[in-house]
This record gives structure tokens, C-alpha cells and sequence, in this order.
């Protein structure tokens, strides 16, 4: 990841620069809110560490416009305490405070908090068709089947039995529970087929099917996807 630090203190810089670098970040620097827009402009940038009051351009400013462009985390570092300039930081955009002077330990640790709130803000969440535990992916629409990527042939009946599972991930159900609901209320064969289609089912998914990592067996009650 790589990070941009913004202040006209070189020594600060410095020191944050290379606080940053020991814990394994790319770090880029800026000493005015004119360079750091342009460096974000330019791109390749993760987050800003940017300083409040700067020459050429303070750090609200910069902050503003940047936001104008980008949607990168920026924490603004500031000599000032009163809640009235942080509040008025986060009118502009920021998404985190830091007072000087601080803890370098507390700014690696909002840092790194900061990037994990913005990779899961990115990620994008799967389709309400689309079921995923550890190794297995459903495509309910498609009626699809994958593990770890490789497509799998189910039967219909196979495919409603794991997307039930899947559905209710940790639940265990009864033999009799499974036939009502992927069966229905009417079908009056032997409670075995349960055990067959479990079985089946193992051989296609599981690695191991005598060893069984996710759909599970409760002895003397029924079966379960591990969650």
C-alpha cells in the first residue's frame, strides 16, 4: 500500500516517512497542498497523511479538492485540539484526526484501520443469487456449483439439498426436515435418499469425502454446513 505524507515540516516527513516504510508501506511525500493534489492526480496513491496548515495551499483546501476527485482516506494532522477544527476538517472530507504532537504507534494503527475500512468499502458484495462458504460458491439463478473455481455437475435435487445448507449455514437438520423441505410435504419415500444425495454430494465437493470439511454430519440428529 502506499501512502502519501503531506507536511511542510521536513523533519516530520521524515520521521513518518520512515516509521511507515519499517512496517512494510510504500510512503510518497509532499510539502503543500498544491504537490500533494497533484501527486493524487497523478494516481498510485492508497491514502493521505496531510498536514493542516501548509504553504501555497492548507490542508482543507487540498482536502476539498481532493474530494472533488477521489474517495482516498485522509487523515489530517493538526496542532490544534478544539473540536470546532475537527469538526470542520471532517465537513471537508477527512476521515480521521490526528493532534500533534502523537504517538507514531497511534498514527500506524488509524493507518492501517483506515486502508481495512477502505478495502472492504471496495469490495463488492456478492449478488443475493450468489452463495459463498469457504471453498463453495452457488450461483442460485444459473443453478451453478464451484469449488475453489472448478465448476461441479449437480443434479437438481442435489443442487436444492447443498443450496438449503448453504442458506442456513451452522443449522442442523433432521433427516425428515431435509425430505419436507427440498422433497416436499407429499413425497413418501424411504428417509435414506437423504443419506445417498448427502453422500453424492460429498464426493463432488469435499476433497476428502470420508473426511468431510464443510458438509457435516450431527450424529443421530442430521446434517449441517459448516460455517
Amino acid at each position: 500500500m502506499r501512502v502519501l505524507v503531506v507536511d511542510d515540516e521536513k523533519a516530520l516527513v521524515k520521521g513518518i516517512k520512515f516509521n511507515l516504510e519499517m512496517d512494510g508501506f510504500e510512503v510518497d511525500t509532499a510539502f503543500d497542498g498544491v504537490e500533494a493534489v497533484e501527486k493524487v492526480r497523478a494516481g498510485g496513491i492508497d491514502l493521505i497523511i496531510m498536514d493542516l496548515m501548509m504553504p501555497k495551499k492548507n490542508g482543507l483546501d487540498a482536502c476539498l479538492e481532493i474530494r472533488s476527485f477521489s474517495k482516498l482516506p485522509i487523515i489530517m494532522l493538526t496542532a490544534k485540539s478544539e473540536d470546532n477544527d475537527k469538526i470542520i476538517g471532517f465537513e471537508y472530507g477527512a476521515d480521521d484526526y490526528v493532534t500533534k504532537p502523537f504517538n507514531i504507534l497511534e498514527l500506524k494503527a488509524r493507518v492501517r484501520a483506515l486502508l481495512r475500512r477502505s478495502a472492504a468499502a471496495e469490495t463488492p458484495a456478492a449478488p443475493a443469487s450468489v452463495l459463498v462458504s469457504g471453498p463453495f460458491r452457488l450461483d442460485t439463478e444459473s443453478r451453478v456449483a464451484f469449488r475453489e473455481g472448478q465448476e461441479i455437475e449437480l443434479t437438481a435435487r442435489e443442487f436444492d439439498l447443498v443450496e438449503l445448507l448453504m442458506r442456513n449455514p451452522g443449522k442442523v437438520f433432521s433427516r425428515d426436515a431435509l425430505l419436507k423441505l427440498v422433497w416436499g410435504e407429499d413425497y413418501r419415500g424411504d428417509i435414506r435418499t437423504v443419506d445417498v444425495h448427502i453422500r453424492r454430494i460429498r464426493e463432488k465437493m469435499e476433497v476428502d469425502p470420508a473426511e468431510p470439511a464443510k458438509i457435516m454430519t450431527k450424529w443421530g440428529v442430521g446434517y449441517y454446513l459448516k460455517a
